[in-house]
Formats: structure tokens, C-alpha cells, sequence
């Protein structure tokens, strides 16, 4: 059983930085295409980031955010610098697991945590 929990979100000024979490159990991530998506209230959800060997990013994003993995703790972050209050949303990891399609369609990945909520104050 595949699970994921992510942490890390909070309430941050514009201009701050926050680290999101996401701490995978139930299979190593490593062999997964391992995602960042966001929702904001009355949107749809959206991708951010995503990751395995090569890294993808939204064009809103690039730049300011970059998403890593640590092997040995089966976690993948988020580092998120130079928010700004667009980027106000619940944030969300998911898993795809091979073979992977585009790292980009929230409807690859068949595993989702319960999101964090990240608010960027103006």
C-alpha cells in the first residue's frame, strides 16, 4: 500500500521561502515519477513540479521553486522561494508508478497524499 503525507506548509509573508515534504511508504520512491500539484479555491488542480532522474516544472514556478529527493529518507521536497500570494493553494504529492506517462497530468498519478496548505500573504 502506497502512502504518502506531506508537511512543510504554513502561513508565509511574499518574498519567503517554505519547504514542503512529502514522505513516501509502501514503495521506494525513487522508481516512481514522484509530483507536486496545487489547488487553489475555486480552480482546478494543477501541476507544479515533478521529479525522476530529469526534473519538470511549471512555467509559473521555474525559477523559484525546486523540487529534490532524499533516497535514504523516501522523501521528496518542494523548496518554494520568492512566494507570492498566487501561489496561495493546497498542495498535494502524488506517485506514479512505471511506466509513466506525462509527468504533467494529475490523471497519471494513482497515488495522492492529503495536501498541505500553503497561504502567501501580500
Amino acid at each position: 500500500q502506497v502512502q504518502l503525507v506531506e508537511s512543510g506548509g504554513g502561513l508565509v509573508q511574499a518574498g519567503g521561502s517554505l519547504r514542503l515534504s512529502c514522505a513516501a511508504s509502501g514503495h521506494t520512491f525513487s522508481g516512481y515519477m514522484m509530483g507536486w500539484f496545487r489547488q487553489a479555491p475555486g480552480k482546478e488542480r494543477e501541476f507544479v513540479a515533478a521529479i525522476h532522474w530529469n526534473t519538470y516544472y511549471a512555467d509559473s514556478v521555474k525559477g523559484r521553486f525546486t523540487i529534490s529527493g532524499d533516497d535514504a529518507k523516501n522523501t521528496v521536497y518542494l523548496q518554494m522561494n520568492s512566494l507570492k500570494p498566487e501561489d496561495t493553494a493546497f498542495y498535494y504529492c502524488a506517485a506514479d508508478p512505471p511506466p509513466f506517462g506525462s509527468p504533467i497530468l494529475a490523471a497519471q498519478y494513482g497515488y495522492w497524499g492529503q495536501g498541505t496548505q500553503v497561504t502567501v500573504s501580500s
